[in-house]
């Protein structure tokens, strides 16, 4: 739950502060750092004797729920 709090905020303090002609750029920039952090902590997870099933679907939601605020709020705020 904390990591993805934490995406949250980062993904809505990134959009947030950016001009929105750059938006698309950092969304896209947002979901591959945080898939970085992602495939740390899946690391992390492995190296403590979790197995790759049972670290996979929490990882999934904790990388897909913060990417999916960003892709949202890009989509909802892009220039037409």
């Amino acid at each position: 739950m904390i990591l993805i709090a934490v995406g949250l905020v980062l993904a809505a303090a990134t959009l947030h502060f950016a001009p929105a002609a750059r938006r698309g750029w950092l969304t896209g920039g947002f979901a591959i750092v945080w898939l970085g952090v992602v495939a740390w902590n899946l690391r992390t997870g492995l190296s403590h004797g979790y197995s790759l099933s049972e670290e996979l679907p929490i990882q999934l939601l904790i990388y897909a729920v913060p990417v999916a605020l960003a892709v949202g709020w890009w989509l909802r705020t892009r220039p037409r």
